[in-house]
């Protein structure tokens, strides 16, 4: 419990001054993407078993938009 007027402080975080996501573990946003795209794929195809047509087509669009992350990501580096 904090007396009136005070605020509480921030806890200390392993993490502070990165970025999030960047924190100890975690691959960063690139390798969340190739995640993404991954598991996406595989829920995909489990729709599709299903004729869940709308989830189908929604992670078809997600698997697609991760990737193309990931190329493009990879492409910057290379140059």
């Amino acid at each position: 419990m904090t007396t009136p007027g005070r605020k509480r402080k921030r806890a200390a975080t392993a993490g502070q001054g990165g970025q999030r996501g960047d924190e100890p573990g975690e691959g960063g946003a690139d390798e969340a993407a190739a995640f993404i795209a991954e598991q996406a794929k595989s829920l995909r195809e489990l729709a599709g078993r299903h004729k869940l047509d709308v989830l189908h087509y929604l992670l078809g669009m997600t698997q697609l938009e991760a990737e193309e992350h990931v190329r493009l990501r990879s492409k910057r580096k290379l140059s």
